[in-house]
């Protein structure tokens, strides 16, 4: 939804960053997005006290006794007095704002990094251009989300940010509601709960309320179905968030507060360790933990009976526990978890197959996470609480990019297709194994020990090629033998 100009704003301000000696991805993201809250705080002053204009309310600046903080005043400041005082006088205002909450928790611990007064004038006169204060929540969010998506280095552990197509089709098959206690236990920059908290907006939202823009995508969703104590239910009550990482963790709250939510219930912590104990809570989980990280035996959690340094495995049994009795689960994997041999492989298939209903596997091809890595992941969709009869199973060939490091954009995405066909699945009961989609039942899958890779159902249908007779081609040869040597004959004369 941005228009071109402003992200070449954006490309900018990353270009200006990584020239200004700030290569870190993600030292330069949380460094331009303090700058970016820097004035968005003003912003919010002036539309609180316009507001309180209107019903006659009485206002309190957040910059009483503190005039010097406003982004329109400092960012007038000479060079020789702008870096310091950005650095000394604002950002520890900013970073106090909020009385205690997880902004101010998680700000406590961040530090100003901007080397020089050049770079933080480039910055601020960027930002400026960009009129993030005359534009609307949608594409503020949507500007922070183009900011991210130029995060192209895979983090420790495993972690690299999931394509926002692939997050919206998970979210499209588990039908976030409002009251549900939604949790990503290894949220990143929080993308899936961004993208579940909009759906819910989208469902309470008239339709003549609704926009689209000019690629057909839709936004204003305003929630106008929901009264002001519902919304406020949403917004600080139905959100929750785990991150390992410090950065990832203030860059998820920044995020998810440029989406509107005000006060985002987020936390850095390893929620594989003892300090995380939240079984039967939660009644939607979507997630895509790391895939290639571990963890001591001494300091996993006792609520996890699978023992394995395979943080995938764990990850999944702690889903199953986080989740209420009918909460459902998806959830990204690599296609080891499908048919690993080992003895906690097998359990956590068991434990998905017989304790829950496993209603889907979405295979991905390989490329699905380039630049970030090569490897081929499925989606599995659970729900707790009852056993599994029959698995649905879907083969994505085309998720509507390139396989490529490039990822461009290309025709006959199967993700419509996945999104229809799952809603219609009980209907179809399809049982021919050429198709891309088909069910398996439960005992067919036992007698295969449990294993869960398409590639152990799917039936390949092979062409027969007919070959033209041996004489025929030994003509053929001996023609093309002839108008070479009469070729060299010419060229001779």
């Amino acid at each position: 939804m941005l228009h071109t100009e402003l992200k070449s704003q954006i490309n900018k301000l990353w270009d200006k960053f990584w020239s200004g000696g700030i290569s870190n991805p993600l030292q330069a993201i949380e460094q331009i997005s303090f700058l970016i809250f820097m004035k968005r705080f003003e912003d919010m002053d002036v539309r609180r006290e316009q507001e309180a204009s209107l019903t006659e309310e009485e206002f309190i600046s957040m910059f009483k006794k503190h005039e010097n903080c406003r982004w329109s005043v400092w960012s007038e400041y000479s060079a020789d007095k702008i870096l310091d005082h950005a650095r000394d006088v604002v950002f520890p205002f900013m970073r106090n704002l909020g009385d205690g909450d997880s902004f101010s928790k998680y700000m406590n611990s961040a530090n100003f990094e901007i080397p020089t007064a050049s770079l933080l004038i480039e910055g601020v006169k960027i930002i400026n251009d960009m009129h993030i204060k005359e534009q609307n929540q949608d594409a503020q969010g949507d500007m922070y989300e183009y900011l991210l998506s130029e995060l192209q280095t895979a983090g420790k552990n495993g972690q690299f940010r999931t394509p926002r197509h692939i997050i919206k089709m998970m979210v499209e098959l588990t039908k976030p509601q409002y009251g549900d206690l939604i949790l990503d236990p290894a949220c990143g920059t929080a993308g899936f709960l961004i993208n579940a908290y909009e759906y819910i907006l989208k469902q309470n939202t008239s339709k003549d309320l609704i926009k689209k823009d000019e690629e057909g995508n839709e936004y204003n969703f305003k929630a106008d179905k929901l009264n002001s104590k519902q919304k406020q239910i949403l917004d600080e009550e139905s959100l929750y968030g785990f991150d390992i990482d410090q950065t990832m963790t203030r860059i998820a709250l920044m995020n998810l507060m440029m989406h509107g939510i005000s006060k985002p219930n987020l936390e850095q912590l390893n929620t594989l360790s003892k300090r995380y104990n939240q079984d039967n809570t939660y009644d939607l989980i979507l997630a895509n933990p790391p895939f290639k990280g571990s963890i001591d035996e001494s300091e996993s959690s006792d609520n996890l009976t699978i023992k394995s340094k395979k943080t995938e495995l764990l990850f999944l049994e702690l889903m199953y526990n986080s989740l209420t009795n009918g909460g459902r689960c998806a959830v990204i994997v690599p296609d080891g978890v499908l048919f690993g041999n080992s003895k906690a492989h097998k359990l956590i298939r068991k434990l998905l197959l017989e304790d829950c209903r496993l209603d889907a596997i979405i295979k991905m091809p390989s490329g699905v996470f380039k630049p970030y890595a090569g490897v081929s992941t499925a989606v599995l969709f659970f729900t707790k609480g009852e056993p599994t009869k029959k698995v649905w199973f879907y083969d994505m060939q085309n998720d509507g990019f390139s396989l490529d490091d490039k990822r461009t954009k290309i025709e006959g995405s199967n993700l419509p297709d996945i999104i229809e066909r799952f809603k219609k699945r009980k209907e179809e009961s399809n049982e021919d194994r050429k198709k891309k989609h088909f069910f398996v039942p439960i005992e067919e899958i036992k007698e295969n020990d449990y294993d869960l890779s398409i590639s152990k159902y799917k039936e390949i249908e092979y062409e027969e090629k007919v070959y033209e007779k041996p004489e025929i081609i030994k003509k053929k040869t001996l023609k093309i033998e002839e108008e070479i040597v009469k070729g060299l004959k010419e060229l001779k004369l």
